[in-house]
């Protein structure tokens, strides 16, 4: 790709580029909406949409992927952790930078998970910048603190990113069929489809070494996300059957996401033991002595039965006063003077304004 397409891409870019980091943060809150067995469904696009036509993959350059942090040894030219006291944006002020742009001991662009947070930190600012503005000040950086080679190698890259995230408004931008959209398998499908095209997109316009570092980590959880909830559908699986499979595709995930997601279900499965715990419970303090059983420490037991204790004397508290309102609805008053009543009642029976509140919303259904 050469270097004066960046020139010209900026005429297309101000709107394109807002339009797809605005598209992003609503594709991946869309991907938490809706609820399956799984707990985990996604509201994703169809697969009418194609890839756009790429740009020069990256391995036309001699850039080079490696692990996430570079190896320590000879001291490596890379980009500054601060934009200092007076950034470009208001908005990162006082932040540091996310990710960074790095060279190799042989003046070669590292290609990192590291190079898209850059790249994205920058890119974050548009609407309160222009795109143009963002876009100089990423290649200003490569440019004063990359050898020649390695920041030839950023801006190049950073050109692929950004015909990336425009031609993904194809497929970010493909409705769901509003007659369908309560339907776990017609979801599974779409978000299958979704990933699929951004998928190929990104083979497309990358190199592998560049499509692995950038989006690796990403598509291997979304993949293992796909599969669980196809697992989660199957009717001809038993629950144990089911959690066999899941834990088999966690166990292919990436080392450093199979840590994390393990912590996260065996999270998961002890918080949901204590919540029965105290669902269960038969008092306060039957539930404080089953959740020192589940081994919640002193503190947060004491907190838990204080809590419940509150609770139940606010439920007795609410019980009085319905009891009352029914008196007063029956007495004949007109409506207006069982208004003024029901006030003068939450005020007897609730003296605190919180719980006041909660009273409200409980006679709302809402409690």
């Amino acid at each position: 790709m050469k270097r004066t397409s960046i020139e010209a891409r900026r005429w297309l870019f101000p709107g394109a580029l807002a339009a797809v980091l605005v598209a992003g943060a609503l594709w991946y809150g869309l991907a938490g909406t809706a609820q399956t067995n799984a707990e985990i469904s996604a509201s994703m696009p169809p697969s009418s949409a194609a890839p756009a036509k790429s740009p020069t993959p990256a391995s036309e350059h001699s850039a080079k992927a490696v692990p996430e942090e570079p190896s320590s040894g000879q001291e490596q030219s890379r980009t500054p952790d601060s934009l200092g006291p007076t950034p470009f944006a208001a908005s990162l002020s006082g932040t540091q930078i996310d990710g960074a742009l790095t060279a190799d001991d042989n003046d070669e662009l590292v290609i990192n998970l590291r190079v898209r947070d850059f790249f994205d930190y920058f890119l974050s600012t548009v609407g309160e910048v222009t795109p143009e503005t963002a876009i100089k000040q990423i290649e200003t950086m490569a440019r004063n603190h990359l050898p020649e080679s390695a920041s030839t190698q950023a801006l190049a890259l950073l050109d692929e990113y950004l015909a990336y995230k425009q031609a993904s408004l194809l497929v970010l931008q493909t409705r769901l069929d509003p007659a369908r959209t309560e339907d776990p398998g017609y979801q599974l499908t779409a978000l299958g489809d979704a990933l699929a095209q951004l998928k190929q997109l990104r083979a497309s316009t990358f190199s592998p070494d560049a499509h692995r570092a950038f989006f690796g980590l990403e598509e291997a959880y979304s993949e293992y996300t796909l599969a669980t909830l196809a697992i989660q559908q199957r009717k001809d699986l038993s629950e144990q059957g089911k959690q066999a499979l899941v834990q088999w595709h966690r166990n292919q995930l990436p080392e450093e996401l199979r840590t994390t997601e393990k912590h996260l279900h065996a999270s998961s499965r002890q918080q949901q033991a204590r919540t029965a715990a105290i669902e269960s419970a038969s008092s306060p303090e039957a539930a404080g002595r089953q959740l020192e059983e589940l081994g919640v420490d002193p503190d947060g037991v004491e907190s838990v039965v204080k809590y419940l204790k509150q609770r139940k004397r606010f439920d007795q508290r609410f019980d009085a006063f319905r009891d009352a309102m029914e008196r007063e609805e029956s007495s004949g008053l007109a409506e207006a003077d069982i208004q003024e009543q029901q006030e003068a009642l939450l005020e007897q029976h609730f003296p605190d304004e919180q719980d006041r509140t909660w009273a409200r919303l409980k006679m709302l259904g809402n409690g």
